[in-house]
């Protein structure tokens, strides 16, 4: 360089940054610097100063929190978050968790994918040569051809996938494919399969839940299976509410759970410890007490409600003993009465302690009742959901102010549009968990054996497969050691395309695998919120690095190689896009800021009013139509006593059209000697799911871990810090033991999302800690949906 700085280092010029800086405001600014050092090191010097861009994380956690990306010589320095050093205490600020902040490392991780690769090895060695982006296009386009003139589109399917949630481009492969003759599509999800089939078909259009803001007012909260400070981390989201509602209700607030979770520390008041998969005894056995202690609410139930008792059946079902009341009190079903004593063994918790919870949900009001996801993604989980719903319906707490129907939390955010994805020419559609058994054997699967929708059967299996920002494949789904013999055999699934940031499990079976960009390093827009509703922009931080492009980017170039480019992009870039479906939206809305405004601001916020569940149906049942049969919250289900006289289900498989307890196929009543623990997951603050699995910092402080009750561990001879062997019949894996009282006795726990690390081609014993090693691809029988919980194993020193 003729300035003469050619030889500095990059250090070295960094350094000198700030006495650049202090010559060019005393000298004159820019210019000055120009006269001092030669022409065009004024603008070397701006590149050099520290550039704050607004990004937002986008994986799947519903707190998409805003992140400030500190960018020096195209570099991220630091990752800063939605701060003011002047705010208020009320202020809200979305303040993003540990996670969030790590985004640096992720970013510039060393798993961290540059060019378009092509498998060499054998799917799932990771074995990979790098090619050219018109190498993978081209090869991507034409195997895409061939599929569909050998097989139909029906053979085309996108793996489900969570990497880039909520994001207005986040899904471009729908639009491109639909524009080629459509893909089979799926239903329904990993996180909450169970509950949205049971919404529906208990609530009908009614099923949504109380705001976390609406139990400030309740006498008491009652929780089941969920932690907010864990599973929803950030500060403006549940997380943040739910620590609020602790801080602002006078009211009391047990939280039920199998683990001393994390949102019982410091925030509950108390924690009765249950088995896992037994929430719906527990709930028989309180509506046993409130039965025959006359403290249900039978008008309310009349009113609102079908299949409580005789009187509210369907008048064709009258007087054959299919009621809950009979259910409950041993006059139907299985004739077993169903006591406190009754479900103290099943449930883990004692016969006065259910008592007093009946008690107390009989006398408080307001009553909130609300749950995770965890008490319905089990084999069991659909009536798991149904029972703890059941609750505040039998005592007539739902509609009111303070309380809610039983449901997770609603959630109040900022509608905004999506990228259309257009008409999908295809009409059958699977659950979302059963892909592997549509590669395997689709054209056997059917609609009343494997929940196919849209069509009585498949007609093919899935020969071509999207995986774009996802770690479904393996990590994420179930029976790893099954889906790996299933996906490594070329002659099933015979493509499969990855886009992801990373080399994560799931990648390694892709046959051309593209590097993507992170919505912080492009334009990006998302809504989300929970008391508080707000939307954050990105903007790139960085120019692009290497040879990653967006997936717009790549669907555009595969929309000309396939002839429907002019049809996909609009003549529109990705930019173009968001800001014109956004101006869309504002025009409706007439409170959002202008586009530019918000780009610079990086945050918008809005209050939520705070929604009670139902209040409409209580306050007009007459005149609110909710999509039931009966036209009330259904008690007794038609819809599933059709489904038990018309579909399919696997042998020995119990089904009732009641939310009634149902043993678990792998849970604490079905332990053998064997296998005598039950097992089962929980969400981590070290992760999302598998995001952020491969983060030393983060692994360092949120070591997995398998959780161990000190009885269980004693009998074993095992103490905190040993190796164990955890085992059953899908899998094996080594992993350190925490003892610790914070799990029942008989159960053991291990964080979900680790990443599973084992030699799929030699013992496969997983030193990761996946607890998808570990898990049934069995799916639930009505959801047909993820029953990731519901396990047993045996532990033992490794």
């Amino acid at each position: 360089m003729e300035n003469g700085f050619s030889n500095l280092s990059r250090r070295t010029f960094l350094k000198t940054g700030g006495a650049l800086g202090a010559l060019a405001v005393a000298g004159g600014g820019l210019a000055a610097t120009d006269a001092l050092f030669g022409e065009g090191v004024a603008e070397a010097h701006a590149e050099m100063q520290e550039k704050v861009t607004w990004g937002h994380c986008a994986i799947n956690c519903p707190s998409r929190c805003p992140l400030k990306f500190h960018v020096k010589n195209d570099e991220i320095v630091w990752v800063d978050t939605d701060t003011s050093s002047d705010a208020d205490f009320d202020d809200h600020q979305a303040r993003a968790c540990l996670r969030g902040r790590t985004y640096r490392r992720w970013m510039n991780s060393p798993d961290r994918l540059s060019y378009p690769l092509k498998r060499v090895g054998k799917r799932g060695e990771g074995k990979f040569e790098r090619i050219s982006w018109d190498e993978a296009i081209d090869t991507i386009a034409s195997e895409l051809k061939r599929i569909i003139d050998a097989y139909g589109n029906e053979a085309v399917y996108i793996a489900y996938a969570t990497g880039v949630e909520g994001v207005t481009t986040g899904q471009p492969f729908q639009r491109l494919l639909n524009l080629c003759g459509g893909f089979l599509d799926s239903y329904g999800s990993y996180s909450a399969g169970q509950l949205a089939y049971m919404q529906g078909t208990i609530f009908g259009t009614a099923g949504g839940g109380s705001a976390l803001k609406t139990a400030e007012d309740a006498e008491l909260v009652l929780v089941f299976g969920s932690s907010p400070t864990e599973t929803r981390q950030g500060g403006l989201h549940t997380h943040y509410d739910f620590v609020q509602l602790r801080e602002k209700t006078k009211g009391k607030i047990i939280l039920i759970d199998p683990r001393f979770n994390d949102s019982i520390t410091g925030h509950s008041d108390q924690w009765p410890p249950i088995n896992p998969g037994t929430d719906a005894a527990l709930v028989a056995a309180i509506a046993h007490e409130l039965i025959k202690k006359d403290l249900v609410d039978v008008d309310f139930l009349h009113k609102y409600c079908s299949g409580f008792d005789e009187e509210s059946m369907p008048e064709e079902l009258r007087g054959k003993h299919l009621s809950y009341k009979d259910y409950v009190l041993g006059t139907g079903y299985d004739m077993t009465e169903k006591t406190p004593e009754w479900a103290a063994p099943i449930t883990g918790i004692s016969p006065d302690t259910i008592r007093q919870l009946a008690q107390e949900i009989a006398t408080a009001s307001p009553l909130y009742v609300v749950q995770g996801w965890g008490p319905q993604r089990r084999s069991n989980g659909e009536w798991n959901f149904w029972a703890i719903c059941l609750l505040p319906f039998l005592v007539g707490q739902v509609g009111k102010p303070g309380t809610n129907n039983g449901n997770r939390e609603s959630r109040f955010s900022v509608p905004l549009s999506n990228f259309p994805s257009g008409k999908n020419p295809v009409k059958a559609s699977i659950s979302c968990f059963l892909f592997t058994d549509a590669i395997d054997h689709g054209v056997d699967m059917t609609a009343t054996k494997d929940g196919v929708r849209g069509a009585a059967r498949l007609s093919s299996n899935i020969k071509f497969m999207v995986n774009y920002a996802g770690n479904c494949l393996t990590n994420q789904h179930s029976d790893i050691n099954k889906a790996h013999d299933i996906l490594s055999d070329e002659s099933k699934c015979e493509f499969i395309l990855g886009f992801d940031t990373v080399m994560c499990d799931s990648a390694k079976y892709s046959d051309i695998l593209l590097p993507d960009l992170f919505r912080s390093e492009q334009v990006s827009l998302a809504s989300t919120g929970s008391n508080t509703a707000y939307i954050v922009t990105a903007q790139p931080c960085t120019s692009p690095k290497f040879e990653r492009k967006t997936a717009y980017d790549v669907c555009a170039m595969l929309a000309e190689k396939l002839g429907v480019k002019d049809e996909f992009t609009q003549g529109k870039t990705q930019e173009e896009w968001i800001r014109s479906l956004y101006e869309a939206d504002q025009e409706k809305d007439g409170k959002l800021p202008p586009y530019d405004e918000l780009m610079k601001a990086g945050t918008y916020k809005r209050e939520s009013p705070g929604a009670i569940a139902m209040k409409k149906f209580i306050a007009d049942p007459e005149g609110t139509q909710i999509g039931t049969p009966s036209g009330k919250f259904e008690i007794y289900s038609q819809k599933i006593a059709e489904a038990i006289d018309t579909w399919e289900f696997a042998e020995g498989e119990i089904v009732l059209p009641i939310p009634a307890y149902i043993p678990e196929w792998h849970g604490v009543e079905t332990v053998t000697d064997e296998h005598p623990l039950a097992l089962m997951g929980f969400h981590y603050r070290g992760r999302i799911h598998s995001s952020w699995g491969s983060i030393d910092a983060l692994k360092e402080v949120n070591p997995q871990e398998v959780w161990i009750n000190p009885a269980d561990a004693a009998a074993r001879g095992i103490v905190s810090g040993d190796k164990v062997r955890v085992r059953n019949e899908f899998g094996e894996m080594e992993i350190s033991a925490k003892v610790t009282p914070r799990i029942v006795p008989g159960t053991v726990a291990m964080a979900q999302g680790a990443w599973h690390d084992a030699d799929m081609f030699g013992d496969r014993i997983d030193k990761g800690g996946c607890i998808n090693t570990l898990t049934t691809q069995r799916p639930s029988p009505l959801s047909k949906s993820n029953p990731q919980h519901s396990n047993i194993c045996e532990v033992a020193k490794a």
